[in-house]
């Protein structure tokens, strides 16, 4: 399919004659359909199915690892529940971000960021689990207290995100994001990423230990198809009027490697189970790997159930938990800020303009505060996994995100779908953890490529900010009872921050990097808000793409004020500017396709 929209220019790749070679480069990077283009809608239906999966793996792993925090380990039916909820407000931030947001085809699904805080506030001694409810034995899900254990643990996370989430709102909509990138770079950045991974290690461990030979089976398979089956495509069988039937090669491995890894895992855990392979005592070692462990959790979900704010009840709020919350919501908009920009990039569109940056991360913060009410004990983020995928399909255009958001909220009010999930043995889920969590770690690190590492300065930087990092949460956690100041809530607030590796981290490299004398270029600041300073003028294709949706921008073009509210487009063009397209397209610089390439890998 060729790219046709009016302003299809800018979907185009350019050839500037540099050879063959560019030219081939050009042909195998040229869009199938741009940002603003709509596909047919079976095209929609498909590649949005394929959005979903490609966020299954992050979605699906956030309430399993909050379900140990919050007592839900042996409560299989409540976390099929949490994980139809997820799924449902992610589908609905993303058509929040989509129509109204950055306007880009970008997903929006739950933030590993806020895990690090979330579980740092659960293992305070007051949130910390009955030991009874560890056994599976004398857990009744429908007793009363039962009940108010996790359901207390769960509202005081929702308390802590929405408010936490206000301050994105007020980031967003007031243009503050700008500044803030003035004083955060690489050196911040970079320990703060990685330790959302490195602090993750003890859950993965704990769960991948269930069973090594299923979790090794399982990093194994993933690591066999995201890496070395990648680039071989397998025949799928296809129909069209023109070709009839036929085959089309697929990079099936490329597309969707961790599902795969996951469902065959399970697959091989379901015959081991049902032939007895794997062990029927709970005191055996490899127990937990045995598929049968809900019970019939999928027989007892209903079939549909309407997720709504406050199902678990009364939000409550805590000093301690909302600050944490905060590291993780200045770590999630500097992350989507590089998101919005490589996500313009692999769908044809301009660079976006500082009104839709704004507000993107407005509509972040207001999706975290939706996240918070309807109960999903996290936020949302931009994900960076469905952005490489836009360079992989060579499909940019946002319907199909739309219909990937609308596939999200149906699945979130399936309840059966979620319980499928739960069955899910936790030494696959482990497997899943040690691949994840090891990249997302090394995402944090790939930062330090913008700043000087010859330098001593840079080095000092990052190794101090990652070691104490690591140091200081794991000494609090040996020693509980060390923070005494006579004050509980400031006891409970020193307790999260200082149990929470990635706000450590990214504290020193902040202050570190802002005190210590060093040059903008050796620090890395130039390079990394090279792109971010880089606002598109405010062009015909620009406004297209990212001024508000059903007339809204031009009914608010006459009013004078617009020019002053950050998260406004000011003054569209109007449609007899037409004619000055073509001569604004020969002074954009043209995308090369060498760049597209990086931004993908």
């Amino acid at each position: 399919y060729a790219c046709e929209s009016i302003h299809g220019h800018f979907c185009e790749l350019e050839n500037d004659g540099e050879g063959s070679d560019l030219s081939e480069e050009y042909d195998k990077n040229k869009l199938a359909y741009c940002v603003t283009d709509v596909p047919a809608w079976y095209l929609c239906i498909i590649l949005g199915i394929q959005h979903l999966l490609t966020a299954f793996g992050g979605i699906i792993a956030i309430p399993l690892i909050l379900s140990q925090g919050l007592c839900l380990q042996h409560d299989g039916l409540t976390q099929g529940h949490l994980i139809s909820t997820i799924f449902f407000v992610s589908g609905m931030c993303t058509l929040l971000q989509v129509t109204f947001g950055i306007r880009l085809p970008i997903v929006q699904g739950g933030t590993f960021a806020f895990l690090a805080p979330s579980m740092a506030m659960l293992s305070m001694p007051e949130w910390t689990c009955p030991a009874w409810t560890q056994n599976a034995s004398l857990v009744n899900t429908t007793s009363p207290e039962y009940i108010d254990v996790w359901q207390s643990r769960m509202r005081e996370l929702q308390g802590s995100i929405m408010v936490g989430s206000l301050f994105q709102v007020l980031v967003g909509f007031s243009g503050l994001i700008g500044f803030f990138m003035r004083f955060i770079g690489p050196l911040t950045i970079a320990p703060t990423i990685s330790l959302i991974g490195l602090s993750l290690y003890d859950s993965a461990g704990i769960s991948a230990g269930n069973h090594w030979g299923i979790s090794t089976m399982t990093t194994a398979l993933i690591i066999l198809f995201s890496q070395y089956l990648r680039h071989i495509p397998v025949p799928f069988p296809k129909y069209n009027k023109t070709k009839k039937l036929h085959t089309s090669r697929i990079y099936i491995f490329q597309l969707l490697p961790v599902l795969l890894g996951i469902t065959l895992s399970w697959l091989i855990c379901y015959i081991f189970t049902i032939s007895n392979v794997l062990p029927s005592e709970p005191e055996q070692y490899g127990y937990l790997a045995r598929t049968d462990l809900k019970g019939d959790v999928i027989g007892q979900a209903p079939w549909f159930r309407f997720p709504y704010p406050g199902q678990w009840g009364l939000p409550t709020v805590s000093l301690a938990g909302v600050v944490g919350i905060l590291a993780g919501v200045l770590s999630s908009m500097i992350e989507s800020v590089g998101d919005y920009h490589a996500c313009a990039r692999l769908s044809g569109a301009p660079p976006p303009p500082k009104h839709a940056i704004n507000r993107g991360i407005g509509i972040e913060g207001i999706g975290c505060l939706l996240a918070g009410a309807w109960g999903t004990g996290n936020g949302t983020t931009s994900y960076s996994e469905n952005v490489g995928a836009l360079g992989i399909t060579k499909v940019g255009s946002r319907m199909v995100i739309v219909t990937g958001g609308v596939l999200m909220i149906i699945m979130g009010l399936f309840c059966k779908i979620g319980a499928i999930f739960t069955t899910i043995p936790t030494p696959v889920i482990g497997g899943m953890f040690l691949v994840m969590f090891g990249v997302i770690s090394a995402a944090g690190v790939s930062n330090l490529q913008y700043a000087d590492m010859n330098s001593s300065r840079n080095v000092f930087i990052f190794g101090f900010s990652m070691f104490t990092g690591l140091v200081i949460p794991n000494w609090i956690f040996k020693n509980p009872d060390a923070i005494a100041t006579g004050v509980v809530e400031l006891d409970q607030l020193l307790q999260v921050l200082l149990t929470t590796s990635m706000f450590i981290g990214g504290f020193f490299g902040f202050f570190l990097d802002n005190t210590i004398p060093g040059t903008l270029r050796e620090r890395g600041i130039i390079d990394w808000n090279k792109i971010s300073l880089d606002d598109s003028s405010n062009t015909l294709e620009s406004s297209e793409v990212y001024n508000l949706p059903f007339g809204i921008s031009s009914c608010l073009s006459s009013f004078s004020w617009v020019r002053y509210v950050p998260f406004l487009p000011p003054n569209a063009p109007s449609s007899q500017d037409e004619a000055k397209v073509d001569s604004l397209a020969t002074k954009q610089q043209p995308v090369k396709p060498e760049l597209i390439r990086s931004v993908a890998l």
